[in-house]
Parts: structure tokens; C-alpha cells; sequence
């Protein structure tokens, strides 16, 4: 399965903020250039962008936990 990995360190988010639902949900299409989470680095938001398309299958990577670069943060189906 196709995965988007985290480009850096830090603390990985699968919703906009507290009160939102997930960029993405399983079966959702994602587009290149779709955000799929927000990684945050020293209090700055870095939003995590695919660079392919497919559908989402699901994430890889815990809502809040710390993740490392190049961990992959979600993974698309066909």
C-alpha cells in the first residue's frame, strides 16, 4: 500500500484542531496536494500534504503522538 510519510520530527495531529473530524476518513478520495494531518514543530503548525492520489485507507500514526521523519503518518488504498 501506498504510504505519505512525515517530512520531520514532531507531534502528528489528524484533525484541524479539537473540535473538527479528521482531514481524512477511510474510503475519502485524496488528491495530490490534499492535507492529511498537521505535524507540530516548537508550537508551529506544518500541515502534511500527499503527494499522490488514491483513496484513504487509514493512518498509521496515532491522533497526538510523536512521530519521526520519514514514519508514515497514513497509508492509501487504490
Amino acid at each position: 500500500m501506498p504510504t505519505i510519510p512525515s517530512p520531520l520530527p514532531g507531534t502528528f495531529y489528524i484533525r484541524p484542531d479539537p473540535g473538527s473530524g479528521p482531514f481524512k476518513n477511510t474510503g475519502d478520495a485524496v488528491a495530490i496536494g490534499d492535507t492529511i494531518g498537521l505535524v507540530e514543530v516548537m508550537k508551529t503548525f506544518i500541515e502534511i500534504k500527499s503527494e499522490i492520489a488514491g483513496t484513504f485507507a487509514s493512518y498509521s500514526a496515532e491522533d497526538s503522538a510523536p512521530v519521526t521523519a520519514g514514519q508514515d503518518l497514513a497509508e492509501l488504498g487504490d
